[in-house]
């Protein structure tokens, strides 16, 4: 804000004082906005918003790895109303972000596969529990983002195992592993293959 920089100016005491009237001018502004300031300089949005930003503060140095989103739900478990967007600001003007958090970018180069391709890109196969796909999808509901690991059996072309949740963590994918060699009755010498692999 300039209106300290115009109250500095006119100040008795000042090197070179400066008539309010003018400053207002130099700097584009009217006299009238200038008064009001000087009768309340910190307006109430400003003063909640303050507010606001401290007791984010302190609920992100009880969970550093909760971004905006966390401290949104945060906030509503104190009572606050505020939409995500207006958190997501004021996290952002307080410099307060996830321990987690890095830029993310639109397009990963994928890196070299893990293991050997042992289905060498033929998706068939002459019975059950030979050859297993499996990919993670992501989709949106009303209550945000989930991830869906699929297990599918190419000769049967079935679901034989799946998980889901909310992060897409290594586990997920143990799970639906874990789902299908159950449902299948602990099969032996089978091949799973994922686009990672």
């Amino acid at each position: 804000m300039i209106y300290p920089l115009v109250k500095e100016m006119a100040a008795v005491g000042a090197r070179v004082r400066v008539p309010v009237a003018v400053a207002c001018r130099i700097l584009g502004f009217s006299k009238q906005g200038y008064y009001k300031w000087l009768k309340q300089p910190v307006s109430a949005r400003e003063a909640e918003e303050q507010e606001l930003i401290s007791v984010l503060h302190q609920l992100h140095n009880d969970d550093p790895e909760g971004g905006y989103r966390v401290l949104a739900d945060d906030l509503a478990e104190l009572g606050y109303e505020l939409s995500e967007r207006r958190v997501w600001r004021l996290c952002r003007v307080a410099g307060i972000q996830s321990v987690f958090a890095r830029r993310k970018t639109r397009y990963k180069k994928a890196g070299a596969p893990v293991h050997d391709d042992l289905v060498d890109r033929q998706f068939s196969a002459d019975g059950p529990n030979q050859v297993w796909l499996t990919d993670i999808t992501e989709h949106r509901t009303r209550e945000g983002k989930v991830y869906l690991c699929a297990i599918k059996d190419v000769f049967s072309n079935r679901i034989v195992g799946y998980s889901i949740d909310s992060r897409m963590k290594a586990r997920i994918a143990v799970n639906a592993l874990e789902m299908a060699v159950a449902h299948r009755g602990r099969p032996a010498g089978v091949i799973v293959h994922s686009d990672r692999q």
